[in-house]
């Protein structure tokens, strides 16, 4: 203990470098320079010590800071933010020196620092910051500073700064393993001689094909295999063993072992050096394209598959969201998403930013304003002029905000792993080299100690469970089942109770047999088809369709009250359309459902609608409600009970004429009883009880109108296969196990012969990525059995 103490009084306390000649100390603490006792005043003149208390010396060493006035620039700023209004701004930058828990602690609680810094969410695996402040007291030039300040400079590009690193990361490993190939080719000829004993026959060139060897390992060492010195020396620094401590240590053994074998012309080690760094790298490299092919931000068209209305001449066109380019004419009706960076060109915009900035109040907009992605228009339908394509990584993060602390969380729990069992596997090589060196054989000590930490590595086994889920969403995928992340999948193996919405969940908003029951003239159809040309809902779509209206006139004071109907002002005249409880007084009406109208304080009649139920519906249910307990919360009204009773189990709860905050409350209701809770509704009166359940699924067909407190969306035409999705995601708890399983019995079985220095290190270095590759192909093969077992594939 006395010798950590001075080991620790030895180091920068801020970012633990040792400490310079000239002595900088502040509060009884001893710096390595000027900045990093800058970095600690300012942390503890805020009162934001604690940010050493999760790790020590967590912090990097300060450079001197760059100059920042380009910032001031609007011109570059704009090309920078994610999002801005009157008050508000949204900037994500990549910070490189993001590393440990300290570091998210801080970049989490820079408020403290700045309270026009609002915000601020941490994506760990990306190294990605997200930050919310309000530009009226600071400018985005001053939020870089205080990151700059504090140790965490940010990386900034207007390009798409961590695609373009990772791009680069994957060019330098490709290239390291090129060369670790190339000496460990020439390595492996060189050493041929000694391979099949005619070594003795050519002593005059053993010497030198000794030194030829060392030559090739000095790239191979200092170039190809300096990743894994660095994160070394890092985690040490930082009081902690990562994974590449141990063969950074095997390597620079193995490189001394050479050294020492060229200058007494004794047998080198050379080849097996290259060949576990060439076999290392190769297992990285094997890793990093499977994370790519399974990537868990998967590419946005998979989270957003339902089509923009583009309008092209004057006629709506669905398109799909990947496909929208700049200079394209969007049609966004009440409730709808704005999938990116638009001018407004027509209509009064009102939109709920809250999906972007948590602020539920809408905005409004006016005519050549920008309207950013990620709104939702409130009121009438408004048309845009595209600005800016669909980001690939913004709507995404916007729909998977909630989960940055996820990622984190999971990674933590991978170190946590990897540090016990690395401990472990270091108690047992070092036990293994004593015991054969208490034997007097250095040479069976030395293979065993190099062998057992190669071949015992706990990646695999931290591993099995991202690999598994992702395996699934990519399944859950190609059937129309977006879920939102792999947590989410976990999630849906362990809920009790399944609550359906009623219209456009389980009846199907393409198809619907609609009839007037009275008489309306061309223009009060027109006036109809006006006020509906706004809504999004369902029914105002089928009833809009069997219209035919091509002339839509112009619409005032809309307003869309959810379960309801629709109110506006359209050519002067007062214009209703909805449920019962909508119209402005008592109407006699034999019809209880439907869409009634009512123009200019007179009531017409109603659209009556029969709906077309979902296919294989009733195979839908009977599968269910023999495992789940079931239950119908619906808007509408009861006219459709007696058929739904002969679907449904007598027992089953049937509730109609909810309101959306009624919604919200059943749920509650059945969460506080104990149940947990699946909710799939249509994303637009149902959006508090998606959110409120413990796994929302937002069911939809043709249109943009999913919720974003939503887990999952699910095309309608899918829903059959629910209770298949929900057995996919249980079978993939049973493969995980499975995988803990295959990877400790390969590490058991590997540390057997390791110990006993029967296992050679190239050997173990060979099967350290067949490892990976096994539990990868396991994954992948038991996913698609489990798949076509559930009749997914």
């Amino acid at each position: 203990m006395e010798a950590q103490s001075v080991l620790k009084q030895a180091l920068c306390y801020h970012c633990g470098d040792e400490l310079s000649l000239s002595k900088i100390s502040y509060d009884e603490k001893k710096f390595c320079c000027i900045g990093c006792r800058n970095v600690y005043q300012f942390l503890s003149e805020n009162n934001m010590c604690n940010y050493y208390a999760y790790n020590d010396n967590p912090g990097t060493r300060i450079a001197e800071l760059g100059h920042f006035e380009y910032l001031d620039e609007p011109a570059i700023t704009r090309q920078l933010i994610d999002y801005s209004d009157q008050e508000n701004t949204i900037v994500t930058f990549y910070i490189p020196a993001i590393h440990c828990s300290s570091c998210i602690w801080l970049l989490e609680h820079l408020y403290k620092v700045n309270q026009a810094i609002f915000n601020s969410r941490i994506d760990f695996l990306k190294k990605q910051v997200t930050i919310s402040f309000k530009h009226q007291q600071i400018s985005l030039r001053r939020v870089v500073e205080i990151l700059a300040g504090i140790g965490y400079e940010p990386l900034i590009s207007l390009q798409d700064v961590v695609k373009e690193k990772s791009n680069s990361v994957n060019k330098s490993l490709i290239l390291k393993i090129a060369v670790a190939g190339f000496c460990m080719g020439n390595v492996m000829l060189f050493a041929f001689p000694e391979y099949f004993g005619l070594s003795e026959l050519e002593k005059n060139f053993q010497h030198l094909f000794g030194w030829l060897n060392l030559a090739f390992c000095i790239p191979v060492t200092f170039y190809c295999a300096r990743d894994y010195f660095k994160s070394a020396i890092t985690s040490l620094k930082h009081g902690m063993i990562n994974l590449d401590t141990p063969l950074a240590l095997i390597i620079a053994v193995l490189f001394i072992r050479t050294t020492i074998a060229a200058i007494f012309n004794t047998p080198s080690f050379a080849d097996t050096l290259t060949g576990l760094v060439f076999l290392l790298l190769m297992g990285k490299w094997v890793k990093q394209r499977t994370y790519h092919h399974i990537s868990f931000d998967r590419d946005y068209r998979s989270y957003f598959p339902i089509a923009i209305n583009v309008l092209k001449e004057g006629k709506e066109k669905p398109t799909p969201i990947h496909e929208i380019v700049m200079g394209d004419r969007l049609l966004i009706r009440n409730g709808e998403l704005i999938p990116a960076d638009s001018i407004l060109l027509k209509g009064e915009a009102w939109l709920d930013m809250g999906f972007v900035t948590g602020e539920s109040d809408p905005q409004q907009k006016v005519l050549g304003e920008i309207v950013y992605a990620g709104g939702r228009q409130i009121g009438e339908a408004i048309e845009l002029e595209v600005v800016k394509p669909a980001s690939q990584s913004y709507l995404t993060g916007l729909w998977n905000k909630e989960n940055y602390k996820v990622s984190t969380k999971t990674t933590n729990f991978n170190d946590s792993v990897a540090k016990v069992f690395t401990i472990a596997v270091f108690v047992i090589a070092f036990s293994a080299a004593s015991y054969w060196y208490y034997l007097n054989d250095s040479i069976k000590a030395w293979s065993a100690f190099t062998s057992v930490i190669i071949v015992a590595c706990p990646c695999v086994i931290a591993l099995s469970t991202p690999f598994t889920l992702s395996a699934i969403l990519s399944v859950f995928d190609k059937k129309d089942f977006y879920v939102k992340n792999t947590d989410a999948v976990e999630q849906l193996a362990t809920f009790d109770t399944i609550v359906f919405d009623k219209t456009g969940t389980l009846t199907s908003t393409e198809q619907a047999n609609i009839h007037f029951t009275a008489k309306l003239t061309a223009y009060e159809e027109t006036l109809v088809a006006s006020l509906l040309y706004q809504s999004s809902h369902p029914l105002s779509r089928q009833v809009l369709k069997t219209l035919k209206i091509k002339t839509i006139l112009e619409t005032e004071h809309f307003e869309e009250v959810p379960g309801k109907g629709l109110k506006a002002m359209i050519d002067g005249i007062e214009v209703y359309a909805g449920s019962k409880r909508m119209m402005p007084f008592n109407i006699d009406s034999a019809e209880n459902g439907g869409v009634h109208i009512v123009i200019n304080n007179e009531y017409k009649g109603c659209y009556a609608v029969e709906q077309q139920w979902r296919k294989n519906l009733n195979q839908l249910i009977h599968k269910l409600q023999h495992e789940f307990k079931l239950a119908l919360l619906s808007g509408d009204t009861n006219k459709d009970e007696q058929y739904l009773k002969l679907i449904f189990d007598e027992k089953v709860q049937m509730l109609f004429n909810q309101t959306p905050h009624e919604k919200l409350n059943a749920i509650k209701q059945k969460q506080f009883q104990g149940e947990k809770v699946m909710m799939l509704g249509d994303g637009l009166n149902d959006a508090g009880a998606l959110k409120q359940s413990d796994f929302g699924i937002a069911v939809t067909d043709n249109i943009n109108n999913f919720t974003p407190g939503c887990d999952a969306i699910l095309k309608g035409d899918s829903l059959h296969y629910l209770p298949n999705f929900i057995q996919l995601s249980k079978d993939g708890l049973k493969t995980i196990k499975v995988c803990f399983a295959i990877a400790l019995i390969y590490n058991c079985v590997g540390l057997f012969f390791a110990v006993q220095g029967t296992l050679y290190p190239l050997v173990a270095a060979v099967l350290m990525p067949i490892s990976t590759i096994t539990i990868i192909s396991f994954t992948s093969v038991a996913t698609r059995y489990f798949a076509r077992k559930n009749n997914l594939i």
